[in-house]
């Protein structure tokens, strides 16, 4: 997941902050961490040992479209599908917190032993070979004459809002270009005026689908399987266009858009790594029909 990939941005995607204790006497802080660590604890699955038979995948209950309760979620289906070319039983094990948070809160405690939709190059994990690469793209309304196809474009500058993921090399390009400050306000309204500096704070996908959808933002940039089904099912016709892999800042730093997407285990489990990287290469035809009903715009590898 980005500022780098895929499921986090996130993934891939975006480091966030943990949420800051609140301010006042020892005591009370002390008091109020002992409560979170209790609250957590009451609500957090229990590890239990793997049964080799079953595939145990760590996901998010807040990550839609690519994670979903209900099992409906892109990488959810993904999941299932190499689960069952490895001959094993799919078993999510489901956290009421962001996908971003899956390694350390799932699978570095045992809770379950895969996550999916990692940035290739993770390097918390052992990942797989990738199942597919995708990138940022320029998200605007089918019928306007804004063919955006590069940050380059002068319009950019010049356009209404724009509407990009914190932490989102779309974020970066925005403060690039030099027209962040003006769109910061519009940003913030879009998630309450939460400050992403203190606790994990993104954009809902489906709300910045919508509000190119509607016009209240002229352009969007995302990560393309995060707003892929949004696009699709929107009843304003709307287009994506690939934003260019060779992306430079004023600067010329590269700001890389295309990212390989993985499985990821802990660093510990390379038989796992090996068995997936196998039931992946099985399920191919499965995973890029999944990926197509979504609408998600593959890029071809070599």
């Amino acid at each position: 997941m980005p500022l780098l990939g895929g499921f986090f941005r996130a993934a891939t995607c975006a480091a966030a902050l943990l949420a800051l204790l609140p301010l006042g006497g020892q005591a009370q802080a002390q008091e109020s961490e002992a409560q979170a660590v209790q609250s957590d604890a009451r609500k957090a699955p229990v590890a239990v040992a793997a049964d080799p038979s079953t595939l145990r995948i760590c996901a998010s209950e807040k990550q839609p479209p690519l994670s979903m309760k209900d099992g409906s979620g892109l990488e959810n289906r993904i999941a299932v599908a190499v689960a069952e070319a490895m001959g094993r039983k799919p078993a999510f094990v489901f956290l009421d917190k962001p996908a971003i948070y899956l390694v350390r809160d799932g699978l570095e405690k045992r809770l379950c032993d895969v996550v999916v939709g990692l940035d290739s190059d993770d390097p918390r994990v052992l990942t797989t070979k990738p199942y597919y690469r995708a990138g940022y793209v320029f998200l605007t309304k089918a019928d306007s004459n804004l063919d955006i196809a590069s940050w380059k474009d002068p319009r950019l500058k010049t356009i209404d809002h724009m509407v990009v993921p914190f932490g989102s090399p779309g974020e970066a390009m925005l403060k690039d270009i030099g027209r962040y400050e003006e769109d910061m306000a519009y940003l913030y309204s879009l998630v309450g005026f939460r400050a992403p500096r203190n606790q994990y704070t993104q954009i809902d996908p489906g709300r910045l689908v919508s509000e190119v959808a509607q016009g209240k933002a002229a352009v969007g940039v995302a990560f393309a399987p995060d707003i892929a089904r949004y696009v699709k099912e929107s009843a304003v016709p709307l287009r994506m266009a690939p934003v260019p892999n060779d992306t430079v800042t004023s600067d010329g730093r590269k700001m890389p858009q295309d990212f390989d997407q993985s499985m990821g285990v802990r660093k510990d489990d390379a038989a796992l790594r090996e068995a997936l990287d196998a039931g992946i290469a099985k399920a191919k035809p499965q995973i890029d029909a999944i990926l197509k009903q979504d609408g998600v715009p593959v890029i071809a590898t070599n």
